[in-house]
């Protein structure tokens, strides 16, 4: 995690993550690349492709880049190497973009959640970033001084595709020196018994050189609730989960559970895409 992207929207979640991203950057002499995305209306994007001044869009990129170098050079990011981006796009394109050409190793965002119409109709910036993203994402919730992760609670259905990503949880949790409880819920419609559940794990995890874990089979309504409600169990510093990135129809009929507990959960969740 030596390169972590910021994006901020000057808001306080953002400032709830950039935070968090300084703790984790001072631990691992890693530096942050803080991300404002300048969203304007179709006809100036089109100005500024043909090399026209606008005046409103001046304005707007100087206050940005104003902010962007009061935050920069804030108590919050002392000591630590920070670059400055500006881009005049939407900010989930641009967020993906700068992902890629930097290549970051961690993105880090805030999101106060959604619920009912917003949640179905609109969608936030950092919903799209988890379903979409190739590296991990690490959504924070709330304001975070000293921001631990003693117990992390990763739900898997354990199967081999999870494999993959698994590798990046665990040199997640190295880097916090937490405790991975491995979690399996149960559903009425997706039922194992106790014995095949804990013979999927046991073989799971039997690839993987890790000691500070612990195995659950947690029997709930969903796997979103029962990950949610096991968390609050174990009183979770972070939940952990691997996600699809399911687009289209497949995406609106499936629905993600990476995406609902963004949206849902208090505590701080963490994606990995398979």
């Amino acid at each position: 995690m030596k390169k972590i992207l910021v994006p901020t929207d000057f808001s306080d979640h953002a400032e709830y993550a950039l935070k968090v991203a300084a703790q984790i950057a001072r631990k691992n002499n890693g530096e942050i690349v803080l991300l404002h995305m300048l969203e304007l209306p179709q006809e100036g994007s089109d100005a500024i492709g043909s090399g026209h001044d606008i005046p409103e869009i001046i304005f707007f990129k100087r206050k940005a880049e104003e902010k962007l170098d009061e935050i920069a050079n804030s108590s919050i990011l002392s000591g630590i190497s920070v670059t400055q981006i500006i881009k005049l796009e939407k900010a989930f394109d641009g967020i993906l973009d700068i992902t890629g050409k930097n290549e970051i190793d961690l993105i880090i965002m805030g999101s106060h959640g959604a619920n009912g119409f917003k949640e179905m109709f609109i969608g936030s910036n950092t919903e799209k970033v988890v379903r979409h993203s190739e590296i991990p994402v690490l959504v924070i919730k709330k304001d975070a001084d000293n921001f631990e992760v003693n117990n992390f609670v990763f739900a898997s259905d354990f199967t081999d595709e999870a494999k993959k990503p698994f590798r990046k949880v665990v040199e997640f949790a190295n880097e916090f020196n937490a405790k991975i409880h491995l979690l399996m819920v149960n559903t009425p419609n997706n039922f194992k018994s106790t014995s095949v559940a804990e013979k999927m794990i046991a073989d799971f995890i039997a690839s993987f050189d890790i000691s500070n874990y612990s195995t659950h089979i947690y029997n709930d309504v969903n796997v979103e609730k029962g990950i949610l409600h096991f968390a609050k169990s174990v009183n979770a510093d972070l939940i952990g989960i691997s996600t699809h990135g399911r687009k289209g129809l497949a995406h609106f009929f499936n629905g993600s559970i990476s995406e609902d507990l963004v949206n849902h959960a208090k505590r701080a969740v963490v994606t990995f895409k398979i």
